[in-house]
């Protein structure tokens, strides 16, 4: 009952905050965000995420081939591509994520050890995202740049206190924590550690987060903004963090509620930010449209062999429901 709440809560979350927005600033930055979109931001848009996607394809294929579940990258880019517009249409912001891996999972026999790997993959990329934005964030001028050694000291802190806890805690014996800790050494080892493995996740995981900070700034500059890139850098970077939380409908929600906020802290007004950030949904869904193209694509592939099948072959629920409405 708690996951299935939970699983509702986050969505929920997502809506109460477009809500909030709605009554304190109207519809008017949403109705404005989506007028301003234009055919050059698209394609922008649609340009950088084909870097983007082929940088996160690349870090998900290095930690796959670790943990010995290994994703071709011209398989690994078609399935992020999929992965993203299920993201980006879905509740959660996730399941595309999860899709993903069990699909994976699937094609090379362990479901397990392949939705570890994307959970790893998107967990690198994720810290590697916020290293460099607190490094920016402390050098940048912002209005978050007073609390940022306090939050850095904290992050060091949590950070520190994990690994002491790893290895303090026991990994041996039948218990599921015992398992986990053992499983997820094992995985570090083999699937981020390695000196053939962390260069190339790492610059990988750089190059996407430089791409969606892009997109961003073009999106600021379609909405309207005329601030300077120095001062909306910082901006930008606290707002792609707050994507990273699952509490979204679709994409939507804690991302204009930090925008909003974000953009009112910097003096660039509150409703300037909910525009720049549903411009920057619409971008990224129109980016994500290939992973439409690849879903449809698998739907029908999976349609047909599933025809060609020999009839022995073929799931036997048929027999079964003709026995029941004959009784």
């Amino acid at each position: 009952m708690s996951s299935i709440r939970w699983r509702w809560a986050r969505p929920l979350a997502g809506a109460a905050i477009l809500a909030a927005l709605f009554w304190r600033l109207g519809v008017g930055p949403f109705v404005d965000g989506v007028r301003t979109v234009d055919a050059r931001s698209l394609a922008a848009a649609a340009g950088i995420a084909v870097l983007t996607t082929a940088c996160c394809a690349w870090r998900w294929s290095i930690v796959a081939h670790g943990l010995g579940v290994a994703v071709p990258l011209r398989s690994a880019v078609a399935a992020y591509y999929r992965s993203q517009f299920l993201n980006t249409t879905l509740p959660g912001g996730v399941l595309g994520d999860v899709e993903r891996g069990v699909r994976h999972g699937r094609d090379v026999g362990n479901t397990s050890r392949a939705l570890r790997a994307v959970a790893w993959e998107r967990v690198a990329g994720q810290g590697v995202q916020i290293v460099m934005a607190m490094g920016l964030l402390l050098m940048l001028p912002s209005p978050m740049r007073a609390s940022m050694p306090a939050t850095t000291v904290a992050l060091v802190a949590v950070t520190m206190v994990v690994v002491l806890l790893g290895r303090v805690l026991p990994r041996g014996g039948p218990s599921l924590w015992a398992r986990t800790l053992r499983a997820a050494a094992a995985d570090l080892r083999t699937g981020l550690l390695p000196r053939r493995a962390w260069p190339g996740v790492v610059v990988a995981s750089a190059l996407a987060a430089a791409g969606y900070t892009l997109t961003f700034l073009i999106a600021a500059r379609t909405a309207g903004s005329t601030a300077s890139a120095a001062r909306l850098l910082p901006v930008a970077l606290v707002v792609l963090l707050a994507m990273s939380v699952p509490t979204n409908v679709a994409g939507w929600g804690p991302r204009e509620g930090v925008a909003a906020w974000a953009f009112g802290a910097a003096g660039l007004g509150a409703a300037q930010g909910v525009a720049t950030a549903v411009v920057y949904g619409v971008m990224v869904l129109v980016a994500s449209l290939p992973g439409a193209v690849v879903l449809i694509a698998t739907l029908l592939q999976k349609g047909r062999q599933a025809k060609e099948l020999p009839v022995s072959e073929q799931p036997c629920a048929t027999p079964a429901l003709e026995g029941s409405v004959s009784g």
